[in-house]
């Protein structure tokens, strides 16, 4: 079982503040975590092939071609502000 001084630890890392509360609940929570892990552990998979999908869908793949788009004006009529053609927006800084 993990200590309070190792939840302090992880909260550190994690720049994450807790409360006396929390570093009690999150003790008992974490652990519990980590003994399912321990668990999946043991079970024995050598015989077992890895399953990248389930949904048994492939991708699917095009040759990627460069083309003009040949309504850019109907685009740039839906702006709320335009300036030279262009989408105005405010600065971000």
């Amino acid at each position: 079982m993990l200590n309070i001084e190792d939840i302090k630890h992880f909260a550190k890392l994690a720049r994450i503040g807790m409360t006396e509360e929390d570093l009690n609940k999150f003790s008992g929570d974490l652990s519990a975590v980590l003994d399912w892990i321990k668990q999946l552990e043991e079970v024995d998979v050598a015989n077992i092939s890895p399953t990248f999908r389930t949904d048994g869908l492939n991708n699917v793949f095009r040759e990627d071609i460069v083309a003009t788009f040949k309504k850019e004006e109907k685009i740039v009529e839906l702006f709320p502000e335009k300036k030279n053609n262009y989408d105005k927006v405010r600065s971000v800084l």
